[in-house]
């Protein structure tokens, strides 16, 4: 295709990036390769480099193209799942000694894989608010560190990182950073434009949008890098199926209109439920009163993403009966999709960080508020308070 994409907005490099039309019929959406092996001219004579699907497959190339061109990084890498991604990024570029300082405030996977799979490797972790200029600076001043790992939102207590700032303190100590970019999604943030070496994905989530797939991906500049993670990730075999990386090409396409809708309920709900009594506390980077707000205006542009975490003042016994009182909001783990959903993260998807520096508040509740008319599900999350009472 003749376009350049640099020149391009995000919606159209969503839609039209790695998306050539057949040149045998001209169908506008790619086809789904649903193949494991590729006929070879001759002994080692590949067709365009098509071999095994393990190893390659169209419609993955598409998707790995598509991801690419939006988040505006030279390469990417799909994974069957984000914590495949996680794993073969640091894997591949890792070594026993190596230490990663890692975010008191992270998705309960990622801590319990560099911790209890990581660690015992022999890899060292330290964990600190990584949201806190000093203490990430007193932290490099400590110790040598490979990876300082950032989730910005975090998850689930929405806390704010300071993308550009932490990468030039990073790389004054010979330290890369990756972003995991899961909550902003490619539409809101672009850390590799903000000094960051890797992004990585969890494209279950926004990417996917619809509750259907499970996959992640690598995003990186760095050539010899990618060639690292991408000779591993063929190696170990931690790829998508054909279908799921169609299913998340067809999610990209439309993925700016659904998270700037996604933000926009978001910001009704967070500001709704901060003028609440049953309400303790209301956790959006969107609300001037989140501590990171400033920073969060700064490098997310379009919105603030779909999660809004809530504190019930009536505590733990108040949290459960809030989440199990919903009738719009679906209590399920994930985040992202179409639909909202609600969870209670200390006994769900953060069961992992309990008794750690890590743990979660009992208090604490996770919206992952959905594209439904916003009226609705300020009601039913109205009515769920109510019955909280």
């Amino acid at each position: 295709m003749s376009i350049d994409f640099t020149a391009t907005q995000l919606a159209t490099r969503a839609i039209h990036a790695g998306q050539e039309p057949d040149p045998i019929t001209g169908a506008v959406v790619p086809p789904l390769y649903l193949t494991s092996t590729y006929k070879q001219d001759g002994v080692g004579q590949l067709r365009h480099g098509y071999d095994y699907t393990r190893s390659v497959n169209p419609t993955r190339d598409s998707f790995d193209t598509q991801l690419a061109a939006i988040e505006g990084g030279k390469y990417a890498l799909a994974f069957s799942s984000g914590l495949a991604a996680i794993d073969v990024l640091l894997r591949s570029t890792l070594k026993p000694g190596d230490r990663v300082l890692l975010g008191n405030d992270v998705y309960g996977g990622t801590y319990r894989l560099l911790s209890k799979v990581f660690v015992p490797w022999g890899i060292g972790l330290d964990v600190v608010d990584i949201s806190d200029y000093d203490a990430v600076s007193e932290a490099l001043e400590g110790a040598d560190y490979a990876y300082i790992w950032v989730e910005t939102p975090s998850n689930p207590m929405l806390r704010i990182t300071d993308i550009e700032a932490t990468a030039e303190l990073a790389h004054r100590h010979g330290t890369k950073i990756v972003v995991d970019n899961t909550f902003a999604s490619p539409v809101l943030q672009h850390p590799l434009e903000l000094g960051a070496d890797a992004v990585v994905y969890s494209t279950t989530k926004y990417i996917g949008g619809h509750s259907d797939v499970v996959g992640g991906a690598v995003v990186l500049n760095d050539e010899e890098v990618r060639d690292q993670v991408a000779f591993l990730q063929n190696s170990a075999g931690a790829v998508p199926g054909a279908f799921d990386s169609w299913l998340q090409t067809r999610g990209l396409k439309t993925l700016e209109l659904r998270v700037k809708r996604h933000s926009a309920n978001a910001l009704a709900v967070a500001e709704h439920l901060a003028g609440l009594p049953e309400v303790e506390k209301v956790l959006y980077p969107g609300l001037e009163s989140h501590p990171g707000h400033e920073i969060a205006a700064r490098q997310m542009h379009g919105g603030f993403g779909g999660v809004v975490s809530v504190q019930l003042a009536g505590g733990r016994e108040a949290a459960l009966k809030f989440a199990e009182s919903t009738e719009i909001f679906t209590l399920a783990e994930s985040l992202g999709g179409v639909e909202s959903l609600i969870e209670h993260p200390a006994a769900m998807t953060h069961a992992s960080v309990a008794g750690t520096t890590l743990q979660v508040p009992d208090n604490l509740i996770r919206l992952s508020v959905g594209i439904e008319n916003v009226d609705d599900l300020i009601a039913d999350l109205d009515q769920a308070l109510e019955r909280v009472k």
